[in-house]
C-alpha cells in the first residue's frame, strides 16, 4: 500500500512525487466559498484575486460528515473515512460502549501522507490551530532528527523537541499564544507557516485553522472580511517565498436558526424516546468536541444506535417524515454513499436540511454561550469547498469528482515541476 521510489512515494495506493519547492496545503476551517468571493469583491484579498486570474480556482466536495476531524484526516491521508477510519470528532467506541473523542491515533487505520514523505527523507511541518488534531496529524513522525515538526497554536507554549520537533514554539517563533476562541488562533497558524518556510524550509507543510470566525460571521460581514484580509497578507508572503500552495476547506458553513435568531433544532433523542420509548435508541453527535461554545454541539449529522428490540426500517420510515430531515440511511446505505467505516456509524445516519441542526435531548445542550445566531455544518449543504492553487493546473476535474482530499495529490505535482 505504501512504498517509495527514486521519484516519489506511494501512500494509500496513490502516487505523489518529491517536491522541488515546498508544497503547502492550507485547510481553511469552515470556508464556505462565498467568504472568499465576498472578500475579493470588497477589495481586501488582492493576492487571492490575482491567483483567481492566473492560478486555479475550482470547487471540490468535502467528505460527509462535513466536520473537522474526518476532513482533515482525509486531506492528510488522501482518502475518505472508509479508508482512514476517522468518521467524526466524536463516536461511540464499539469496544467499550462509551462516547469518546476520535482524536486518539489508535482510531487511524492507515499512514498519513506526512509519515510516508518523512520516511522517504523529506522535511515535514504541520501546524494546527486546535490541539485535538495534532496527535492524529503527527502520528508516525519522529522528532529526533530535525526533519519533522507538528504542533498546535493552542498548546504552542508547551511544545517540546521530543514530542513536537520544537521547544516552546510560541517563544521560538515569537508568537504569543492567543485565546482558543479567537481569529488570532488561526492567524498564529499562518504566521508560523511563513516563519517555518524561512527557517525550517520544509518539503511538505500543512496548515489547518479553526472556524471560530465562520461560526459567528456570515460572508461579507466586517469580521469575516477582516479574517480573509489577514489570511491574504500571509498568503502573499508564502507565495513570494516560492511555495506551491493549495487552499481548500474541511467544510462549508450555513445559518442554522429561525427568523428570530434562535437555533432551529431537531432534538433526535427526545423525539425517539417519545416515539419508541426510552432506552431503545441512542443518538451520537459526531460534531461534539471540547470547543462547543460557538456551536453548542449542534450540527447537521447524527448517528443512531438501536437495541435489538427496534426495527431499523421502521425507525427510518418515522424519521423520514420529520420536517427538516434531509437524508436517513441505514448503516450499509450510509457507508456506501458517504464512504464511511460501517463499524463506526451506528445503525442509522441522519442528515438535516440546510438551515436545521440535530441535537440529542434539549436538556443536554447548553446554548447560553451562543451570542450570535447559530451557524454550523455537518450536512450535504456544507459539502462544497474551494480548491485553489497558486499555479495553473490544466484539466482539473470539478466537484463532485474533485475532493478536498485531493489537495496533496495536486500540490505535490505542482511543486515537482
Amino acid at each position: 500500500m505504501n512504498k517509495m521510489s527514486p521519484t516519489g512515494i506511494t501512500v494509500n495506493d496513490r502516487d505523489y512525487p518529491f517536491p522541488k519547492t515546498t508544497a503547502v496545503a492550507i485547510c481553511l476551517d469552515g470556508c464556505e466559498p462565498a467568504y472568499i468571493d465576498a472578500a475579493i469583491e470588497a477589495g481586501v484579498m488582492p493576492t487571492m484575486k490575482r491567483i483567481r486570474e492566473t492560478g486555479t480556482i475550482h470547487m471540490a466536495h468535502c467528505v460527509i460528515p462535513s466536520f473537522t476531524n474526518p476532513n482533515n484526516m482525509s486531506i492528510a491521508t488522501g482518502r475518505p473515512p472508509a479508508v482512514h477510519g476517522i468518521c467524526g470528532n466524536f463516536l461511540l467506541d464499539p469496544e467499550t460502549g462509551e462516547e469518546v473523542m476520535m482524536n486518539d491515533p489508535k482510531f487511524l487505520r492507515v499512514p498519513t501522507i506526512f509519515k510516508t514523505y518523512y520516511d522517504a527523507g523529506c522535511r515535514v511541518a504541520i501546524v494546527t490551530a486546535k490541539d485535538k488534531l495534532r496527535a492524529l496529524l503527527g502520528h508516525g513522525l519522529k522528532f529526533d532528527d530535525g526533519r519533522a515538526m507538528c504542533f498546535s497554536t493552542e498548546k504552542s507554549d508547551t511544545t517540546t523537541l521530543a514530542e513536537h520537533g520544537i521547544d516552546n514554539a510560541s517563544k521560538t517563533l515569537d508568537i504569543p499564544v492567543p485565546n482558543v476562541y479567537s481569529a488570532e488562533l488561526s492567524e498564529y497558524v499562518f504566521d508560523a507557516g511563513v516563519k517555518l518556510m524561512k527557517s525550517f524550509k520544509p518539503d511538505i507543510m500543512y496548515l489547518t485553522t479553526t472556524d471560530y470566525v465562520q461560526h459567528k460571521s456570515p460572508p461579507g460581514e466586517a469580521d469575516a472580511n477582516a479574517f480573509y484580509a489577514m489570511f491574504d497578507r500571509y498568503l502573499t508572503e508564502l507565495d513570494a517565498l516560492g511555495a506551491a500552495i493549495i487552499i481548500t476547506g474541511d467544510h462549508g458553513m450555513k445559518p442554522k436558526h429561525k427568523a428570530d435568531g434562535t437555533p432551529d433544532v431537531i432534538y433526535l433523542q427526545d423525539l425517539l424516546d417519545s416515539e419508541l420509548g426510552k432506552g431503545i435508541a441512542r443518538v451520537i453527535l459526531p460534531i461534539t468536541d471540547p470547543y462547543v461554545v460557538h456551536h453548542g454541539a449542534l450540527g447537521s449529522f447524527a448517528t443512531i444506535y438501536l437495541t435489538k428490540d427496534a426495527v431499523v426500517g421502521d425507525v427510518i420510515d418515522r424519521l423520514s417524515k420529520v420536517d427538516g430531515i434531509d437524508v436517513v440511511l441505514d448503516k450499509k446505505g450510509a457507508a456506501s454513499r458517504f464512504e464511511l467505516p460501517p463499524d463506526r456509524i451506528g445503525d442509522i445516519v441522519v442528515i438535516s436540511t440546510e438551515n436545521k441542526v440535530l441535537g440529542t435531548s434539549q436538556d443536554r445542550h447548553d446554548l447560553t454561550a451562543l451570542d450570535v445566531p447559530l451557524r454550523s455544518h455537518g450536512g450535504l449543504s456544507e459539502q462544497t469547498v474551494p480548491f485553489i492553487m497558486n499555479r495553473a493546473v490544466p484539466d482539473l476535474p470539478s466537484a463532485p469528482d474533485l475532493r478536498n482530499f485531493d489537495a496533496f495529490y495536486y500540490v505535490a505535482r505542482a511543486a515537482a515541476i
